[in-house]
């Protein structure tokens, strides 16, 4: 890290909601390279923790504070990440990084044009069964791939009206965390031919969604996306290949090859996360990878939609 910036590094977490308080606050709370300094929040702080309504009145009250880390929904998020880019800070976005591709994008030659970092964070690939997963496909031949993606919405998006309103995405919101993956251990191979998309009829974002990929004439993918699901999570990626199978499971978190379960990291997502965006900064980098927004983005052009029952939380 550079020298004229302190350590550990002070960061403002913009966005308490429970994504930050379960996570975020945790890796902070564990970090050698950051600490908590401050956080925005109209709904509550973090008890001992400076807190302001507004991120305008945080960069007008700590000018010292040099990092920003994002929790809010994505639709209001480029107007933030643009503030504290133009107020020369770092920035770290949580996923997805923008309700748009275009933002990400345009965040980034705003990042570039201050000198400044900007960490689109996709946590799902810091699971610790996806790094040697991707070492293990390396120089093998993908035949097949199947998501399996299912989980509740009433017990990990309690009352998130957000999330079913235009720009939310919907379902997409914990499958992007799939697509991570799946453009973290396959990178490029794999593009959309075909979506089917199920909405409720009083919803603006779909509650399901199955999708079809393909890498080439001998590459199959599919993926089911579900949030109606009921009983244990489903958070599952499987792939054949020319050497045998290998299957993701617990959102990544756990990694088998022909069957037998391999050695894992055991670091943490969100750690992973701080640690990464510590080497960022110190390097001068930014890493703004937009491939699984791409994929949604894609879902939504080309998606059939079906109109499925009313959604009531």
């Amino acid at each position: 890290m550079s020298s004229s910036l302190p350590r550990p590094l002070p960061v403002a977490l913009v966005g308490i909601g429970k994504i930050a308080r379960d996570q975020h606050v945790p890796a902070l709370a564990g970090s050698d390279a950051f600490a908590l300094a401050a956080c925005v929040s109209r709904s509550g702080g973090i008890e001992g923790i400076e807190t302001h309504a507004t991120l305008e009145a945080l960069l007008d009250a700590r000018p010292d504070i040099p990092a920003v880390s994002l929790c809010m929904p994505p639709v209001p998020r480029f107007a933030a990440a643009r503030a504290a880019i133009a107020a020369g800070k770092h920035v770290m976005l949580e996923k997805p990084p923008g309700a748009t591709i275009a933002e990400v994008l345009r965040l980034r030659q705003m990042a570039d044009g201050a000198g400044v970092t900007l960490f689109a964070s996709w946590h799902s690939r810091m699971a610790g069964g996806v790094a040697p997963a991707k070492a293990w496909l390396a120089d093998k031949r993908v035949r097949r791939i199947r998501i399996d993606w299912k989980e509740d919405v009433r017990k990990w998006h309690p009352g998130q009206e957000w999330i079913w309103e235009a720009g939310g995405l919907g379902v997409f919101d914990p499958g992007i965390n799939a697509l991570s993956i799946l453009t973290e251990i396959c990178p490029g191979l794999l593009h959309l031919t075909a979506a089917t998309l199920t909405f409720p009829e009083n919803r603006d974002t779909p509650i399901a969604a199955d999708l079809t990929f393909t890498g080439g004439d001998d590459v199959e993918a599919t993926a089911g996306f579900d949030w109606r699901q009921e009983g244990d999570d489903i958070w599952q990626i499987e792939v054949e290949t020319d050497a045998g199978p290998l299957r993701l499971t617990e959102g990544g978190s756990r990694l088998f090859i022909d069957g037998a379960e391999q050695e894992a990291g055991t670091l943490g997502e969100y750690p992973a996360l701080y640690a990464r965006f510590d080497e960022l900064i110190a390097g001068r980098h930014s890493d703004t990878d937009a491939a699984p927004l791409i994929h949604v983005a894609d879902a939504f052009m080309l998606g059939r939609r079906v109109a499925g029952a009313a959604f009531h939380d």
